[in-house]
């Protein structure tokens, strides 16, 4: 979708959403530098995302809160995706006047449904920018990619290493701020079967 030739910053992205070259209410995110079209969302996505939120606001500790496709600020890799979900320290007024980075967000969820190729790209950019753990619900597979702990690197925060990938009769558990949670069934992640 981009028309930009150029890679942008994050600084310059924020400047053309406040001045409105890019409305807020467009359907766009600045990733790697280019502006990329958000997909749009079927009934399994949606589902799956709200089952995300609900599981696990129900383990967020105080001091820490989600945020629902919300813009998440990684400057080191030119990039403000909006995942589905974001596990984030502080409260919402914290961020009235900046995005969270890296240094502020426990997890990143995205789901995948014909979105996949893209996601897993993603990868690529939330541990570059090192975000600590990405999951992504792979809703037609009913699995669970686990991205934990990027390695030092590629660019600036590392690379993820291989992806542990987990069923529906799993579970994963969910760490934030380097403190063990819980555990979150996969199936409770994912859309009931049809």
């Amino acid at each position: 979708m981009s028309t930009i030739t150029k890679p942008i910053t994050v600084d310059e992205y924020d400047r053309m959403v406040e001045d409105g070259t890019i409305p807020e209410d467009g359907r766009v995110e600045l990733i790697e530098g280019q502006l990329v079209e958000k997909m749009t969302q079927g009934t399994k996505h949606t589902t799956a995302a709200e089952k995300c939120r609900r599981v696990i606001e129900r383990l967020v500790m105080a001091g820490w809160h989600v945020r629902i496709e919300r813009p998440v600020r990684i400057p080191e890799r030119d990039s403000e995706p909006e995942p589905d979900l974001a596990v984030v320290r502080g409260d919402v007024d914290d961020y009235d006047d900046h995005h969270p980075g890296p240094a502020d967000v426990a997890l990143v969820v995205e789901v995948a449904r014909s979105s996949l190729a893209d996601d897993r790209a993603l990868a690529q950019t939330y541990g570059g920018g090192g975000i600590p753990v990405y999951w992504i619900v792979n809703v037609d597979a009913r699995q669970l990619e686990v991205y934990a702990h990027p390695v030092p690197g590629a660019r600036a925060g590392g690379t993820y290493p291989p992806p542990t990938i987990m069923g529906e009769t799993e579970s994963v558990a969910l760490t934030i701020g380097g403190q063990l949670v819980g555990r979150i069934a996969v199936a409770d992640l994912l859309p009931s079967r049809p």
